[in-house]
């Protein structure tokens, strides 16, 4: 069985060690990492950290955690909570429609839940 796991990160003083935490779960795989399906999910303020120019720092992060197949998504409802259109975020970002909704449905279908 490969490993699916969710991130949940809705601080933005979170995000470092978030993404630290998912560089280090799939170094932990070595060999196998591409076989591990993560989501890192942003809701609440953490929106923010997908905003281009707003965190300079994380995008190289999320750069290369993406081109290792890590999906980021953002919760919608949050996005309009905190006044960011779509246009703003990074462009390998997926929009969900809630947050919550997200976490529910990916706990449903066997994710480990991680929230740092």
């Amino acid at each position: 069985m490969n490993p699916r796991v969710i991130f949940h990160i809705d601080e933005m003083q979170k995000w470092r060690l978030l993404l630290h935490n998912v560089r280090n779960l799939l170094s932990s795989y070595g060999e196998t990492a591409s076989e591990v399906t993560i989501e890192v999910l942003a809701n609440a303020e953490a929106v923010k950290g997908y905003v281009r120019d707003e965190e300079a720092g994380l995008l190289e992060s999320m750069e290369t955690l993406h081109q290792k197949g890590v999906v980021f998504t953002a919760c919608n409802n949050a996005l309009q909570g905190q006044n960011i259109p779509r246009e703003q975020l990074f462009a390998f970002v997926i929009v969900v429609p809630a947050g919550v909704r997200e976490l529910t449905d990916r706990q449903m279908d066997g994710y480990a839940y991680i929230k740092p």
